[in-house]
C-alpha cells in the first residue's frame, strides 16, 4: 500500500483543492483521510455521504459530585488554571443550616480558614456559590481531585470530538472533526489514519492519500510520520518559499522522499523559479507547477474538484501533477520492496 501525504509549510496555498482533484484522478483506487482535524475542509468539495460516526476521547477533565462536595473551596486554592469557579447558587438551606460554630474551620483537613470565613461570613445573607469547573480551562492535571478532602472530584475521559467514515463520489473519506478547546489532535490524526489504512485494506485499495494540517507541528509530524511520498504544495511568496523549507526539513528528519507544486506560480514567477531552484539544491523532487485559474473559485463554489469543472489550463496542470506524482509513487513502492526483499 502507498501513502500520499500532501502538505504546505503555511495553509491557504491550495492544498486541499490539489488534493480533490488528486482523488477524483485517482478514482476508486484510492481511500482519502483528511488529517487537518483542526479545520477540516476536504468535505466541503466532496459532499460525503456519512456511514460511521465514533467519539473520540483523549484527555481527561474533572467533574464534581454536588451530592459531596461542600463548597470548602480547597480545589478553587489549588487550581492554577483558573479552572474552578462559583456558579449557581449551592444547596438549598445552606444558609439557614450554618450556625456560626466556626466547626468547620477547625476541623478542615486542608486549613483553607481564609476561604472558609469568607464563606461563613457570606453564609448570613445567601447561600454560598456551587463550584463549578469549567471544560475549557481544566487541563485534567488531577490536583484538585487529589486535595478534594470530601472526594467530591473525579476525572473522567474527555470528549475532544469525533472521526467519521464517509462516502464520497471519488470513493472512501476518513475525517474528523476537533471539539473548540481540545487538544490531542495530533492523537485525532493518527486514529483517521489508521482508520484510512485499515479501510482501504479491506476495500483492496492500493493508496492512500492524505489531506494534511498546515504547519510543521504535531498534526502534521503524525499525519506523515512512514508515508510513501509527501507533496509540498506551496505558492510564489517569500512566506511560501521559507515555509517550504521547513516543511522540507521535516520531511528530511523523518526520511521521508518529497517533491513539490508551486501552486499559482504565474503570479510571481521569478520567485517561483528560487523555490524551484532551491528545491532541487535539497534534492527534492518537482512535480510541477499550477496556474492561476478563476476556475478553482467556480469549483469550490459548486463543491467539485477543479479537474471535474471542466477543461482549463488549471486543470491540465493538476493532471500533469498528478502522473508526476503517481509514477514517483509507483517507483518508490517499488524500490521498498526490493529493499524489503533484500533484507528478508
Amino acid at each position: 500500500m502507498k501513502e500520499l501525504v500532501v502538505i504546505s509549510g503555511k495553509g491557504g496555498t491550495g492544498k486541499t483543492s490539489i488534493v480533490a482533484s488528486m482523488a477524483s484522478l485517482a478514482g476508486a483506487h484510492a481511500v482519502l483521510a483528511d488529517c487537518d482535524v483542526d479545520a477540516a475542509d476536504l468535505h466541503l468539495i466532496l459532499a460525503p455521504r456519512n456511514t460511521q460516526r465514533h467519539d473520540f476521547y483523549s484527555g481527561q477533565q474533572a467533574v464534581i459530585d454536588p451530592q459531596r462536595c461542600t463548597n470548602c473551596g480547597a480545589c478553587e486554592a489549588y487550581c492554577r488554571f483558573a479552572a474552578v469557579q462559583r456558579g449557581a447558587a449551592a444547596r438549598p438551606g445552606a444558609a439557614a443550616a450554618c450556625k456560626d460554630c466556626d466547626f468547620c474551620s477547625r476541623s478542615c483537613s486542608q486549613r483553607a480558614n481564609d476561604q472558609i470565613a469568607a464563606m461563613m461570613e457570606a453564609s448570613g445573607t445567601a447561600a454560598a456559590l456551587a463550584i463549578e469547573i469549567d471544560p475549557l480551562a481544566c487541563q485534567g492535571c488531577g490536583v484538585c481531585a487529589r486535595f478534594c478532602p470530601a472526594e467530591a472530584i473525579t476525572l473522567r475521559p474527555r470528549l475532544c470530538g469525533q472521526w467519521m467514515i464517509s462516502q464520497t463520489r471519488v470513493g472512501s473519506l476518513v475525517h474528523a472533526r476537533l471539539a473548540p478547546a481540545a487538544e490531542n489532535s495530533g492523537k485525532l490524526v493518527s486514529t483517521v489514519r489508521q482508520q484510512a489504512r485499515e479501510l482501504a485494506r479491506r476495500d483492496g485499495c492500493e493508496l492512500v492519500i492524505i489531506d494534511g494540517p498546515p504547519g510543521v507541528g504535531c498534526p502534521v509530524i503524525a499525519s506523515m510520520t512512514g508515508a510513501t511520498l509527501a507533496m509540498i504544495v506551496t505558492e510564489p511568496t517569500l512566506s511560501g518559499r521559507h515555509d517550504m523549507q521547513r516543511a522540507a526539513d521535516l520531511a528530511r528528519h523523518f526520511k521521508i522522499p518529497a517533491m513539490i507544486c508551486v501552486n499559482k506560480w504565474d503570479l510571481n514567477p521569478q520567485v517561483a523559479d528560487d523555490i524551484e531552484a532551491l528545491a532541487q539544491q535539497r534534492g527534492i523532487r518537482n512535480a510541477g507547477r499550477v496556474c492561476y485559474d478563476p476556475i478553482v473559485t467556480r469549483a469550490q463554489i459548486q463543491g467539485r474538484a477543479v479537474v471535474d469543472a471542466g477543461p482549463g489550463r488549471c486543470a491540465d496542470d493538476i493532471r500533469r501533477v498528478w502522473g508526476a506524482t503517481y509514477t514517483a509513487l509507483e517507483n518508490l513502492a517499488s524500490e521498498r520492496s526490493v529493499q524489503r526483499a533484500r533484507d528478508g
